[in-house]
């Protein structure tokens, strides 16, 4: 099996060789909301000449996501989005964040949805799952 990439030599990513991109319905909504729950930064959003998202920088970090609209007709061929397959997730990210419990708290409170809450591991390593 293989998973899309496109290969760039953007210079907006501020010297990230690799960006997840993320396509999403309502990328404009998905930006505020993954920037108010979750606490990305908003780098650069780029809107067409109809005012629609075209695409979104978040920053977490030094680390960056991509939010593109789903209809993005090149990255739109090659995803199948959670409501075409029963609400299954296709992708994930691994957020790391210095105090886990203040992160839970601000999502929980802003209404991400809990998978499951914060545990620890045989690592030593505390994680909380949401969407």
């Amino acid at each position: 099996m293989t998973h899309p990439a496109k290969i760039s030599t953007s210079a907006t990513s501020a010297g990230r060789a690799i960006v997840p991109t993320i396509p999403y319905r309502d990328a404009i909504a998905m930006v505020d909301w993954l920037s108010d729950v979750y606490g990305f930064e908003k780098q650069g959003i780029v809107k067409g000449e109809n005012g629609e998202l075209q695409h979104a920088q978040l920053a977490f970090g030094d680390s960056m996501l991509a939010v593109v609209r789903v209809e993005d007709k090149k990255l739109g061929r090659l995803v199948v989005h959670p409501d075409q397959i029963g609400g299954a997730e296709t992708q994930t990210c691994y957020v790391v964040v210095p105090d886990i419990d203040a992160h839970y708290a601000r999502a929980t409170a802003k209404g991400a949805e809990v998978v499951s809450g914060v545990e620890g591991n045989h690592r030593g390593d505390r994680s909380y799952t949401s969407r």
